[in-house]
């Protein structure tokens, strides 16, 4: 394992929940990475968020760790969940809301049913 693939190991084992992004929560630099963290921060999930633009070798890395080619990447409890097509589908079908309950991660469940009912 690479030092780079130890790295992510690390991040994504030492956080409950990790966002690989171009950019940071506080200015993404892609549309799809400030969808992902503009529903983590509206549903106010603690999240630590990763900017791949930083590293070459992690912007490469996180996509060898997942088998997935595309970034943002999100991590819960150690455990790959999706890109933002896959997020954004469960946030609608409420299937994110079963993982945060499942995992014990908080988050506002008010918010995440504003979201479904905005998007109905």
């Amino acid at each position: 394992m690479s030092q780079v693939q130890i790295k992510i190991k690390d991040t994504v084992v030492d956080n409950d929940v990790v966002l690989f992004m171009k950019g940071t929560k506080a200015l993404p630099q892609c549309g799809f990475s400030s969808r992902v963290a503009g529903v983590l921060d509206y549903m106010n999930v603690d999240y630590r968020d990763v900017n791949v633009l930083a590293d070459d070798a992690l912007r490469q890395g996180i996509k060898e760790y997942s088998d997935w080619p595309t970034i943002p990447q999100l991590y819960v409890k150690g455990e790959f969940v999706g890109g933002c097509d896959i997020i954004t589908e469960m946030v609608l079908s409420g299937e994110l809301d079963t993982l945060f309950d499942d995992k014990g991660v908080s988050y506002n469940k008010d918010a995440a049913e504003k979201v479904r009912e905005a998007n109905a």
